[in-house]
Formats: structure tokens, sequence, C-alpha cells
């Protein structure tokens, strides 16, 4: 089959158009991945998707075919995906909230891609996280740290140059979501971060179509998986491989509205987690942050839990 077959379902008019089946998604991946597809033909179908809006079975379809085209990944046991553009947060403080996830002992494998926003990937080594090169590379660091990011450019370049279609079509592309459903490391558990709210819902009928165990996915801070602590929290996701939801109260009184305007201008990754710096607010954001990732991995308790993490997180020994 060639791609055109797929872009002809899609776009054949009103009355005769219809939405791909996940089968149908996932051979219209492969063919793009592969590179048999001709650019036009990729570029109409990421914009007929764009302009009908992307159903569950379609990212199913596309994130499982992206997936079984990567080079093989070490079974981790929670996905942590990271692409958003980063124009309206501040530092990552997720960073250290993935650290204290893998500390407690749980495999977590970050991956992602942020534009030509370098905030994370030059925020990991201050947060005590090893950006790897490969999957060889990270099945070493995975056994040794627990925890690693690989880059998506190294980890399946078919899929960044789609996701790079971008700046040719001068538009967001399901290619996002793709990522975000990538789950290399087949954890089946995931914590998911958007910017704009409706995705929420997709992301989570996706997961479920393909099986997975755990998700939660929220309004995180520019797009990260980041909870702003002075604020409620509206969580989507999967427990128990079913649809779950739930609104979290606000850890601290503060008033500010975005994660940028906080903390504090001389507040760093390193200083906060050495204890050299004291930053209430920050500490919230990773606190907050690691417990909606504990309590994705069913850890009971996990606001106290990602608490009595933050105070023992010098030891290299703590475990859930």
């Amino acid at each position: 089959m060639i791609l055109a077959n797929h872009v002809r379902t899609l776009g054949r008019g009103p009355g005769l158009a219809r939405s791909l089946t996940s089968d149908e998604a996932h051979e219209a991946m492969r063919i793009m991945l592969s590179g048999d597809a001709a650019p036009e033909a990729t570029g109409a179908l990421l914009m007929l998707l764009r302009m009908k809006g992307e159903t569950a079975d379609e990212i199913a379809g596309f994130a499982s075919a992206a997936r079984d085209s990567l080079p093989p990944v070490p079974q981790v046991d929670l996905d942590w995906p990271s692409y958003a553009a980063g124009r309206t947060r501040g530092l990552s403080w997720f960073l250290l909230s993935a650290r204290m996830v893998a500390q407690a002992g749980y495999r977590t494998l970050l991956h992602g891609w942020n534009g030509p926003d370098a905030a994370v990937r030059t925020a990991l080594p201050e947060a005590g996280i090893r950006r790897v090169h490969s999957a060889e590379e990270a099945a070493s660091a995975l056994d040794r740290y627990r925890i690693a990011y690989l880059p998506l450019e190294q980890l399946s370049p078919p899929l960044f140059a789609l996701l790079s279609l971008r700046s040719v079509l001068g538009l967001r592309s399901c290619i996002n979501t793709v990522c975000r459903m990538l789950d290399p490391g087949r954890a089946g558990v995931s914590v998911q971060g958007v910017f704009h709210p409706p995705y929420r819902v997709l992301q989570v009928d996706a997961a479920q179509v393909m099986g997975w165990h755990a998700l939660s996915v929220i309004k995180g801070g520019g797009g990260e998986v980041e909870r702003h602590p002075g604020k409620p929290a509206a969580i989507f996701g999967l427990r128990d491989g079913a649809a779950w939801e739930m609104t979290l109260p606000a850890l601290v009184n503060d008033s500010r509205q975005r994660l940028a305007e906080a903390p504090a201008h001389e507040t760093t990754l390193s200083g906060l987690w050495s204890g050299d710096q004291r930053d209430p607010f920050a500490e919230a954001v990773v606190i907050g942050t690691a417990a909606l990732a504990l309590d994705t991995l069913a850890v009971p308790d996990a606001l106290t839990t990602a608490q009595t993490l933050w105070r023992a997180r010098h030891s290299h020994t703590t475990k859930v």
C-alpha cells in the first residue's frame, strides 16, 4: 500500500472521508518512517489529520508503529516524555522530580525534543541526569543510575524528521502527540504534560487502546509534566487500565499564576537539590510533581512518600 491511499481515505470530502483505523494508521506511519512516502503525501496526511482532529485509534496506531521501529530499549518502570517548546516555562524543576523517582528505585526513561529551546537539555547535568546517545548507552545508564535522558533525534531519526516538519508546514501536527505516546521502554506507565487541555483526553484514550496500565496527564508548566503547587491539579489518566480522573488540592497558598514567575531568580536546580538554597515554592513544585509520578506507579500515600524522599534525597540508597 502507498501513503496516497491513506490520504484519500482522509480527504475524499464530505460524506466520503473518514478517520483511519488503528491498523491503517500503523501502516501509514510505517510507510512514513521507511522513507518510501512522497513528501507531498506526508504533508497532506498530517495536515488533513490536523484539520479533522486526530482520533485515539489513529494516535495509537501511529505510536505503535513508531515504537516498533525503534532499536531495542531496556524495559523501564516509568516513561517520562518531554516535548514542550518551553517558551512559557521557567527552570526545569521536573527533572529533580524524575531524579527522586529514580532514587526511590524506579527505572525512569526521559526522552524528548524541545525545539530550539535548549533549557531542558542544558539543565540535565545540573539535575544529575545523564544524557545518552543510543539505546545501548541508555541501558548502561539505567542499570547504574536508574534514570537516563535519550534525545529523540538519536532514538529515532525518521520520527524526528517527521516532528521537524513543523518548521516546513508552519503548524503543529499529530507527531507531537505520537512522541508523547512513544513509550520506548515499554513501561505501560507514563506521566505526561500538555499545553492544550483537550489533548489530555486524547492521550488517555490512545493509551487505553494501546493497553497501557497507568497514565497521568496534566496541563503542566509550559506543557511539561510539572505541577503548579499553588493551584488545584486536574489529572486525567488510567489506573489499572481503566479511565480515571481526579482533581488534587493546591499544596501551598501562593497566588502566582505561572511557574515561569517562580521561584526566586537566584534559585538553581543544583542549589535546591544540595540544600544550599531554600525556596519553598520550588520545593513544592518538585515534591508535588514527584508525588504525581509515584501515584502513577501505584505508590501508597504518594505525597507523604515524596516528602520523605525529598528530605532523604542525598542518600542514594533511599527506597520506597
